[in-house]
């Protein structure tokens, strides 16, 4: 009896690459901008972190989400906080739920 565990894989599951990734990316210098507008333009969903800029720079972080604000708009997609640290920025394929205010 073969004590190993055997691999599991879903049925009718491939190998092939996914249509898109989430990725955890820093926001470390404004130069990483150009790194995140290519992973949306990828259709990757992102979730970035902001604390590494705001250390050096609050207006920095500022800027660079006014600039991520327009360039989301300009493709379509779609941008929003998560907390205090976070924002989420999405392809053109995926938008942000938003609970609607009474």
């Amino acid at each position: 009896m073969n004590s190993q565990p055997m691999p599991v894989q879903a049925e009718g599951k491939s190998e092939e690459k996914p249509l898109a990734y989430v990725k955890a990316l820093p926001l470390k210098e404004y130069n990483d901008l150009e790194k995140i507008k290519a992973e949306l333009r990828d259709g990757n969903v992102l979730i970035v972190k902001l604390t590494p800029l705001a250390i050096s720079s609050i207006e920095a972080v500022k800027d660079a989400i006014e600039e991520l604000k327009a360039f989301v708009e300009t493709i379509g997609g779609d941008i929003a906080r998560l907390g205090e640290e976070r924002i989420v920025l999405t392809p053109p394929t995926i938008k942000i739920w938003r609970k609607k205010t009474q």
